[in-house]
């Protein structure tokens, strides 16, 4: 552990901790944040509510709209000149979301990457190769922050460019990797196709992130580089990757960092807190932050929380796998569709591989979703590297009936009726080191 004494502080301690930063911070934001004072104001509700954490679900959401309409630094609680480095994540609508940071929100930055690392396997010593997009993307100088903290070397390697990645891996022999999941796949992918086995490579532990993924993916990328791969969860507005991550040992779902982020799982439709176990919206105050300190923060992430013991001997709260998000959830003719769900599915038939795009288009008043999915390798082979044309499809049986038993797995798994579109390998998208755009939504287009 990066710092056992407080990964282990007892429940009970650990919840005083919370409930003194908690009131804390709620005066901190009220003093110096007029979005959070008109917001209380409004509600009714003002520092001297908070007695303890039960008082908390009393506060309104915070939710990314919120920081759009106050773009850029509305909601800092500081001076602009107090802020040592500013974030930002894509926009789907121009402008992208800002997220600032003083000098001691890097160190805590700093220090709960470097808490995750060394649950996922990392020591000191130990190269990291830094896979993550470095510039406004929070997440390739958050992991740099966190190695060299705990005393890694760090080879900033940034997304793309993979045949350097792939040379840098094989000649630096680093023992950590960190990307995302769909990008580890991509690298695993590269090294079968050169002929390199998993056992050639200097790879101990892998930290994927950055987007949701399945143990069938984490099972493909420990075969493929030989490692120990583990979920590093974050986000931007919290403070980037490093909120919490699954420790190496179980691996039976991410350690929050409760001493600086208190979560929270609340019904998607009426906001109300849910029991333990209990799938739901993942909501988080920041009970540290300095300069962008969030109270009830609506990640829109779906998942559950378990206090149940670990064996690893961390005491924080462990958060399941993301089982999607109430934003990348596809209605498709009343019914809910995450891409995990259809991911899970395709892991499933050996016919085909996990790469796949689903396009969303309307045909008159009708919702139509299309599935394009790249056949095995294997397969491709015993059909004799066919062109996989609708015509080719139809014509050869082995085609047609795989087209067939895909559509009909989606159908009875989900619930969804899909056309199907076989590609060859490599034909689906691939991740060049950011995150992969699985859903291609042409009703909003």
């Amino acid at each position: 552990m990066y710092q056992p004494e407080l990964e282990t502080l007892p429940r009970e301690t650990l919840r005083t901790l919370q409930g003194e930063r908690l009131k804390r911070i709620v005066a901190y934001v009220y003093a110096r944040v007029p979005f959070y004072r008109h917001l209380m104001d409004e509600a009714g509700i003002g520092p001297e509510a908070v007695r303890g954490l039960e008082d908390l679900p009393r506060f309104p959401f915070t939710k990314k709209d919120h920081l759009r309409e106050h773009y850029p630094f509305g909601l800092f609680a500081v001076p602009r000149e107090e802020v040592a480095r500013i974030h930002a994540s894509s926009g789907t609508t121009g402008k992208p979301t800002v997220v600032g940071y003083t000098k001691k929100d890097l160190g805590v930055f700093a220090e709960v990457v470097a808490r995750s690392l060394a649950a996922a396997g990392a020591r000191p010593g130990m190269m990291l190769h830094n896979a993550y997009g470095y510039g406004l993307f929070t997440g390739g100088l958050g992991l740099h922050g966190g190695a060299e903290a705990l005393g890694m070397t760090v080879v900033p390697v940034s997304g793309g460019m993979t045949e350097r990645q792939l040379m840098l891996i094989q000649d630096f022999r680093p023992e950590v990797i960190s990307c995302t999941p769909s990008y580890a796949q991509t690298l695993a992918e590269e090294f079968r196709k050169r002929g390199v086995a998993p056992e050639e490579l200097s790879l101990e532990y892998a930290v994927l992130g950055a987007e949701p993924w399945t143990e069938a993916i984490r099972k493909q990328v420990d075969e493929g580089l030989g490692v120990r791969s583990t979920n590093i969860y974050g986000l931007s507005e919290i403070i980037g990757p490093g909120v919490a991550n699954e420790c190496v040992e179980e691996r039976q779902g991410s350690h929050i960092w409760e001493d600086h982020f208190l979560p929270e799982v609340v019904d998607p439709q009426t906001g109300e807190p849910l029991p333990e176990g209990k799938v739901g919206v993942l909501v988080f105050t920041t009970l540290t932050k300095e300069a962008l300190p969030l109270l009830r923060y609506w990640t829109g992430d779906l998942t559950f929380l378990t206090r149940e013991p670990c064996s690893c001997g961390r005491t924080h709260v462990r958060m399941g796998p993301i089982l999607g998000r109430t934003d990348d959830m596809l209605i498709i003719r009343g019914v809910n569709v995450y891409p995990t769900q259809v991911e899970a599915v395709l892991l499933g038939i050996p016919e085909v591989e996990p790469y796949y795009q689903i396009v969303v288009r309307r045909e008159g008043t009708l919702d139509e979703a299309e599935l394009k999915v790249e056949v095995s390798e294997r397969f491709f082979q015993e059909i004799g590297k066919k062109a996989l044309s609708d015509e080719v499809i139809e014509a050869d049986h082995r085609l047609h009936a795989l087209r067939e038993k895909v559509a009909h797995k989606v159908k009875d798994t989900i619930g969804v009726t899909v056309k199907v579109s076989l590609l060859a390998p490599g034909e689906a998208p691939r991740s060049e080191g950011g995150k992969l755009r699985r859903v291609l939504d042409l009703r909003k287009a």
